[in-house]
């Protein structure tokens, strides 16, 4: 076998090897906490309560994919006057930090636009989703319709 013959060959155990290792690094999951299992509502969703001129209603169970999101909204008179996230992301230590970042601007956004049209928090992408579809559900369910 030739000098040359050998260098091929070894190249091709290599780079067969490389490749090899490429596609399992693929295949493995970036994130332990994947959740593949349906949302279930920590919450009814619905209306909660009615009471001194304020309506309580819980959104829907928002499937993510870290995690369930639902949010329970406070509307008084015309006017959303608070947001609560009821479920999110909580399985591990990235998710809380994301999660204690994300939720306070997601519910600030959200009674000051009045409505579920909110900005995705970066970083926060798929519990921004999550959270403005169960928020979208809640006001749908209290009928509610911003003050113009």
């Amino acid at each position: 076998m030739t000098a040359h013959s050998q260098r091929l060959r070894r190249n091709i155990v290599v780079g067969g090897t490389t490749g090899v290792l490429l596609v399992l690094l693929f295949l493995y999951p970036s994130s332990r906490n994947h959740v593949s299992t349906p949302a279930v509502p920590v919450a009814t969703p619905g209306v909660v309560s009615t009471g001194s001129g304020e309506v309580t209603v819980n959104g829907t169970s928002e499937g993510t994919r870290y995690g369930p999101v639902q949010v329970r909204v406070s509307i008084r008179g015309r006017r959303l006057v608070a947001v609560t996230a009821v479920a999110y992301p909580s399985s591990g230590g990235r998710d809380r930090e994301i999660s204690s970042f994300a939720l306070p601007r997601l519910e600030q956004e959200a009674v000051a636009a009045q409505s579920a049209r909110i900005d995705t928090v970066s970083g926060a992408t798929f519990t921004s989703d999550g959270y403005r579809r169960s928020l979208q559900s809640a006001l749908d369910a209290a009928h509610f319709r911003a003050a113009g």
